[in-house]
Formats: C-alpha cells, sequence, structure tokens
C-alpha cells in the first residue's frame, strides 16, 4: 500500500481537535464537528485604474503565496468618480479548497504571521455571525515566496476562512486548535 500525502493541519484536526471539539462542545458524532470549508485570498488594486499592468503583477504574487492560478476580477459597472469603466482589471483573487487550503493555513500560521512586524494577534471582531473569520494583511512580502528585491508595489490582501460552524464560538476555538493567534 502507497503512503499517501496528508497535510500537518489535517492529520491534527484528525487526531486531536475532532476528539477535543467532541468533548468541549458535546457533539455526539465526528461529522458533526465544524470544519474548514474553504480560504478565498483577493487583493484590490486601486491603482490598477491607471496602469492594468498592476493587477497581472499583483495575481503572479497571490499565485506564488497560495499555490494556485488567481482570477483576475472585473469591475462589474461603470463608476465615473473612480474613473472606472465596466469590465476593467480592479483586483484578483484565489479560491482555495482541501489539501491546498490546509497547506495555505500551516504556511499563514507558522511562517508568515510571525513575520508581522509588532503583532499581537487578531482581533476576534473579525467573525461574521456565521462562523466564518475575516481579516486583512498590509503586505504581500510576510510570505517567503515573495522575494523582497523584486516587488515593485506592496498589495494588502484579505484573507476569508470559511467554516461550517454553527456560531462564531465554535468557529474561534476551531482556528484556536488551529494555532490561530488571536488577541487575548
Amino acid at each position: 500500500m502507497e503512503n499517501k500525502y496528508i497535510p500537518n493541519l489535517l492529520k491534527l484536526y484528525r487526531e486531536k481537535i475532532i476528539p477535543t471539539m467532541k468533548e468541549k462542545f458535546g457533539y455526539k458524532n465526528d461529522l458533526a464537528v465544524p470544519r474548514l470549508i474553504k480560504i478565498v485570498v483577493s487583493m484590490g488594486i486601486k491603482e490598477a485604474t491607471a496602469d492594468p499592468k498592476l493587477t497581472e503583477k499583483a495575481a503572479e504574487e497571490l499565485a506564488l503565496i497560495t499555490g494556485q492560478k488567481a482570477k483576475i476580477t472585473r469591475a462589474r459597472k461603470a463608476i465615473s468618480n473612480f474613473k472606472l469603466k465596466k469590465g476593467m482589471p480592479i483586483g484578483c483573487c484565489v479560491t482555495l479548497r482541501r489539501y491546498r487550503m490546509y497547506e495555505f493555513l500551516e504556511r499563514l500560521i507558522v511562517v508568515a504571521i510571525p513575520r508581522i512586524k509588532d503583532f499581537r494577534g487578531f482581533p476576534a471582531s473579525g467573525f461574521d455571525g456565521g462562523g466564518n473569520y475575516n481579516f486583512g494583511l498590509s503586505e504581500q512580502n510576510i510570505f517567503p515566496e515573495i522575494d523582497a528585491d523584486k516587488i515593485t508595489k506592496t498589495f494588502g490582501m484579505n484573507v476569508a476562512i470559511v467554516t461550517n460552524a454553527k456560531t462564531d464560538q465554535e468557529a474561534k476555538e476551531l482556528l484556536r486548535l488551529f494555532g490561530f493567534p488571536f488577541k487575548k
């Protein structure tokens, strides 16, 4: 029988997080325990109206960070105050699922977040009431895949962690058990 690769956080979820969550919240079944559904990483580039090449550069960097090709998002309608025409590229996004999602979360928690300057933890106010967590990162060079010498412009990014938890308390406990740093 061949050894199939399983990401570290998925092993942790199956071996430690499921029994801990069952004990704490009283779930009867392993399948009732909340789990990660997807992680969406997106970049909005406001300077893209002046220089459309910036979205391509941002999409390349996002693909390096996540390990999956980024989709370039376009404006749905024209807004004259922002000099925006319908169909102009304004950002990029990636939706990660299954193994890539766990690998990205592990790199984020273990490698990228400790590289943030003066980091004190993420606020618990990022939950949306449905068990999903959203937060922003101010620059992309906290990821080791990005070469700091080749960066022409720093882009911020939004990360949405989608779970199937019923409440924010369950989702926060799930992310805390994964090692996600919250403010005290």
